[in-house]
């Protein structure tokens, strides 16, 4: 059986059974979508040269349509159904699956026997949405409730590179780049907009290596194995990078930035 509330603003939404209402609004995925989209609908309005200012859009109705729990009660993802619409009947394409945001770290090893030669780390691991058990991308992992976004990334990098190091160490690419804009999305990248409000924060980190263990590195097992996590680490040289991950948008992503500001003289 659904459940039918509302938003303090009126806006009904619909909950599938097996989801409660406290679950919903203690998944900040959820409230994050709804604050910003808010912040976003309110422009029409509120600038003159908006193109939607003379027939505003409206967020009509939230439908969740299914979710997952992690851990047996908290929601993991969430997927939805929105009805957002104009008075011309004119309606946005409002399908999503929420999961929140993440971060990726381009970790670049220096042999300390070459003043200009660089390598990237990459994970190779089993990712079965994408239909691949042996998938080369970034480092990269989801950020909790908590919000600490360079803690994660920390985090991450210890347990599938084994390399420890302090959060002060990390370069936030993504902040960096970062251009000042109205709706208040965050500086991070949206690898699919279109469908998911998944953000990725980009972070880089470099480290003088010598020569010997820029080879232990490579094929290095790594992951929690508790947790599912079956990594093989991949060595490429920087400039091949781009080559190697090329179905992964992180890395994509990452050395567009890296490369960009570099050129600005930002890292």
């Amino acid at each position: 059986m659904s459940i039918h509330i509302r938003t303090k603003e009126g806006v009904p939404i619909t909950l599938p059974e097996g989801l409660t209402e406290d679950q919903l609004w203690a998944f900040k995925p959820f409230t994050t979508w709804m604050s910003t989209l808010s912040r976003s609908l309110a422009l029409q309005s509120s600038s003159a040269e908006h193109p939607f200012r003379a027939d505003p859009y409206v967020l009509r109705s939230v439908t969740v349509q299914a979710f997952d729990l992690f851990g047996g009660a908290r929601v993991g993802f969430l997927k939805l159904a929105a009805v957002v619409s104009n008075n011309a009947g004119e309606t946005l394409p409002a399908a999503a699956l929420l999961r929140g945001p993440s971060v990726a770290m381009l970790v670049m090893l220096l042999p300390d026997d070459a003043a200009n030669e660089r390598h990237v780390v990459l994970t190779v691991q089993p990712r079965v949405p994408a239909g691949s058990l042996a998938f080369a991308e970034l480092p990269a992992g989801m950020v909790d409730d908590a919000g600490n976004f360079k803690g994660v990334a920390a985090q991450e990098m210890q347990e599938e590179l084994g390399m420890t190091i302090a959060e002060g160490e990390l370069t936030c690419l993504s902040e960096l780049a970062a251009e000042q804009e109205e709706e208040g999305l965050p500086a991070a990248m949206f690898p699919s907009a279109g469908g998911c409000d998944e953000h990725v924060t980009l972070y880089s980190y470099e480290r003088r290596v010598s020569r010997e263990e820029l080879r232990s590195w490579s094929g290095r097992l790594t992951g929690l194995r508790d947790r599912g996590e079956k990594i093989t680490l991949k060595i490429v040289p920087m400039k091949d990078a781009w080559r190697a991950g090329a179905r992964d948008a992180k890395t994509l992503g990452a050395l567009a930035l890296w490369e960009g500001l570099r050129r600005e003289g930002k890292v």
